[in-house]
Protein backbone atom coordinates (compact mmCIF):
# COMPACT_ATOMS: atom_id res chain seq x y z
CA UNK A 1 0.00 0.00 0.00
CA UNK A 2 1.40 3.43 -1.13
CA UNK A 3 1.41 6.18 1.32
CA UNK A 4 0.61 8.40 -2.18
CA UNK A 5 -2.48 10.22 -2.10
CA UNK A 6 -5.30 9.52 -4.54
CA UNK A 7 -5.35 10.91 -7.64
CA UNK A 8 -9.16 11.08 -7.11
CA UNK A 9 -8.43 13.26 -3.84
CA UNK A 10 -6.98 15.78 -5.80
CA UNK A 11 -8.97 19.63 -5.42
CA UNK A 12 -10.27 20.58 -7.80
CA UNK A 13 -10.74 17.02 -9.09
CA UNK A 14 -14.20 15.39 -9.31
CA UNK A 15 -15.28 12.74 -6.52
CA UNK A 16 -14.33 9.18 -7.16
CA UNK A 17 -18.01 7.58 -8.54
CA UNK A 18 -20.21 5.57 -7.01
CA UNK A 19 -22.70 3.14 -8.08
CA UNK A 20 -25.74 5.41 -6.59
CA UNK A 21 -24.04 8.14 -9.58
CA UNK A 22 -25.64 6.05 -12.13
CA UNK A 23 -29.13 5.14 -13.87
CA UNK A 24 -28.71 1.84 -16.01
CA UNK A 25 -26.66 -1.96 -15.50
CA UNK A 26 -25.66 -4.03 -17.56
CA UNK A 27 -22.54 -6.84 -16.88
CA UNK A 28 -19.73 -7.90 -18.72
CA UNK A 29 -17.69 -10.66 -18.45
CA UNK A 30 -13.86 -10.52 -18.94
CA UNK A 31 -11.97 -12.72 -20.94
CA UNK A 32 -8.22 -14.03 -20.42
CA UNK A 33 -6.85 -11.66 -23.64
CA UNK A 34 -8.25 -8.70 -21.81
CA UNK A 35 -5.27 -8.53 -18.95
CA UNK A 36 -1.98 -7.20 -20.54
CA UNK A 37 1.10 -8.42 -19.73
CA UNK A 38 0.86 -6.78 -16.00
CA UNK A 39 -1.86 -8.45 -15.27
CA UNK A 40 -4.58 -5.86 -15.89
CA UNK A 41 -6.78 -4.95 -17.56
CA UNK A 42 -5.75 -3.56 -21.02
CA UNK A 43 -6.35 0.22 -21.58
CA UNK A 44 -8.42 -0.71 -24.70
CA UNK A 45 -10.46 -2.81 -23.28
CA UNK A 46 -11.86 -0.38 -20.52
CA UNK A 47 -13.00 1.55 -23.92
CA UNK A 48 -14.45 -1.43 -25.50
CA UNK A 49 -16.53 -1.87 -22.37
CA UNK A 50 -17.81 1.87 -21.93
CA UNK A 51 -18.92 1.06 -26.04
CA UNK A 52 -20.66 -1.81 -25.03
CA UNK A 53 -22.80 -0.24 -22.43
CA UNK A 54 -23.47 2.81 -24.72
CA UNK A 55 -24.58 0.57 -27.75
CA UNK A 56 -26.66 -2.26 -25.48
CA UNK A 57 -28.56 0.03 -24.36
CA UNK A 58 -29.47 2.15 -27.08
CA UNK A 59 -30.29 -0.95 -28.98
CA UNK A 60 -32.20 -2.37 -25.69
CA UNK A 61 -34.20 0.62 -24.93
CA UNK A 62 -35.05 1.52 -28.55
CA UNK A 63 -35.83 -1.54 -29.90
CA UNK A 64 -34.09 -0.89 -33.42
CA UNK A 65 -30.66 -1.30 -34.87
CA UNK A 66 -29.11 1.68 -34.14
CA UNK A 67 -26.53 1.05 -37.36
CA UNK A 68 -29.64 1.40 -39.47
CA UNK A 69 -30.92 4.56 -38.54
CA UNK A 70 -30.96 7.29 -41.39
CA UNK A 71 -29.31 9.03 -37.83
CA UNK A 72 -26.44 7.11 -36.05
CA UNK A 73 -24.42 8.53 -33.48
CA UNK A 74 -20.52 8.77 -33.86
CA UNK A 75 -18.16 8.77 -31.24
CA UNK A 76 -16.64 12.45 -30.68
CA UNK A 77 -14.66 12.28 -27.73
CA UNK A 78 -13.95 9.67 -25.37
CA UNK A 79 -12.11 9.93 -21.98
CA UNK A 80 -11.32 7.25 -19.12
CA UNK A 81 -10.72 8.15 -15.14
CA UNK A 82 -8.68 4.91 -13.44
CA UNK A 83 -9.17 4.56 -9.79
CA UNK A 84 -8.28 1.29 -9.38
CA UNK A 85 -7.00 -2.47 -11.24
CA UNK A 86 -9.86 -4.79 -12.80
CA UNK A 87 -8.43 -7.68 -14.28
CA UNK A 88 -9.66 -11.39 -15.58
CA UNK A 89 -11.34 -13.76 -14.73
CA UNK A 90 -14.10 -11.69 -12.33
CA UNK A 91 -17.30 -10.26 -14.38
CA UNK A 92 -17.83 -6.06 -14.62
CA UNK A 93 -20.31 -4.49 -13.51
CA UNK A 94 -20.84 -0.88 -15.86
CA UNK A 95 -23.11 1.74 -14.67
CA UNK A 96 -24.62 4.06 -17.13
CA UNK A 97 -25.74 7.47 -16.97
CA UNK A 98 -26.35 10.72 -18.98
CA UNK A 99 -24.85 14.32 -18.53
CA UNK A 100 -26.59 16.17 -21.06
CA UNK A 101 -28.49 15.63 -24.47
CA UNK A 102 -28.31 18.54 -26.42
CA UNK A 103 -30.20 18.42 -30.07
CA UNK A 104 -27.15 16.67 -31.77
CA UNK A 105 -25.21 14.83 -28.86
CA UNK A 106 -25.55 13.16 -26.25
CA UNK A 107 -22.64 12.93 -23.08
CA UNK A 108 -22.60 9.46 -21.14
CA UNK A 109 -20.80 8.59 -18.17
CA UNK A 110 -19.76 4.34 -17.48
CA UNK A 111 -19.09 3.32 -14.16
CA UNK A 112 -16.82 -0.16 -14.52
CA UNK A 113 -16.99 -2.03 -10.69
CA UNK A 114 -15.42 -5.27 -10.03
CA UNK A 115 -16.61 -6.71 -6.98
CA UNK A 116 -18.71 -6.00 -4.13
CA UNK A 117 -17.35 -2.19 -3.48
CA UNK A 118 -19.56 1.08 -3.94
CA UNK A 119 -16.62 2.87 -5.66
CA UNK A 120 -16.09 3.08 -9.15
CA UNK A 121 -12.58 1.15 -10.59
CA UNK A 122 -12.81 3.37 -13.59
CA UNK A 123 -15.05 5.66 -15.47
CA UNK A 124 -14.97 6.72 -18.96
CA UNK A 125 -16.49 9.96 -20.90
CA UNK A 126 -18.49 8.98 -24.15
CA UNK A 127 -19.47 11.77 -26.67
CA UNK A 128 -21.72 10.22 -29.33
CA UNK A 129 -22.64 13.48 -31.71
CA UNK A 130 -25.27 12.34 -34.42
CA UNK A 131 -24.54 12.42 -38.36
CA UNK A 132 -26.53 11.92 -41.29
CA UNK A 133 -25.88 8.22 -42.17
CA UNK A 134 -27.21 8.60 -45.97
CA UNK A 135 -24.87 11.49 -46.29
CA UNK A 136 -21.18 10.82 -47.25
CA UNK A 137 -20.23 13.74 -45.71
CA UNK A 138 -21.54 12.35 -42.30
CA UNK A 139 -23.03 16.10 -41.86
CA UNK A 140 -23.86 16.71 -37.88
CA UNK A 141 -27.82 16.71 -37.84
CA UNK A 142 -30.71 16.03 -35.19
CA UNK A 143 -30.68 12.48 -32.80
CA UNK A 144 -33.61 10.39 -33.98
CA UNK A 145 -36.40 10.56 -31.82
CA UNK A 146 -35.75 7.13 -30.98
CA UNK A 147 -32.52 7.96 -29.51
CA UNK A 148 -33.61 10.66 -27.67
CA UNK A 149 -36.49 8.83 -26.21
CA UNK A 150 -33.45 5.75 -25.12
CA UNK A 151 -31.28 8.37 -23.52
CA UNK A 152 -32.94 10.79 -21.86
CA UNK A 153 -34.30 8.53 -18.98
CA UNK A 154 -30.92 8.33 -18.29
CA UNK A 155 -30.14 12.10 -17.21
CA UNK A 156 -28.93 12.11 -13.95
CA UNK A 157 -30.78 14.43 -11.57
CA UNK A 158 -29.62 18.07 -11.99
CA UNK A 159 -28.82 16.90 -15.53
CA UNK A 160 -28.69 19.89 -18.30
CA UNK A 161 -30.32 19.29 -21.42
Amino acid sequence: MSNRPDPADSPGRPARPTRGDYVAWRTVTTRWRDDDAYGHLNNATYYEMFDTAVNAHLYEASGVDVRSLPQIGVVAETSCRYFREIGFPAPVETGLVVDRVGSSSVVYRIGLFQGDGDEAAAEGRFVHVYVDNTDPARRVTPMPDVIRAAVEPLLRVGGGQ
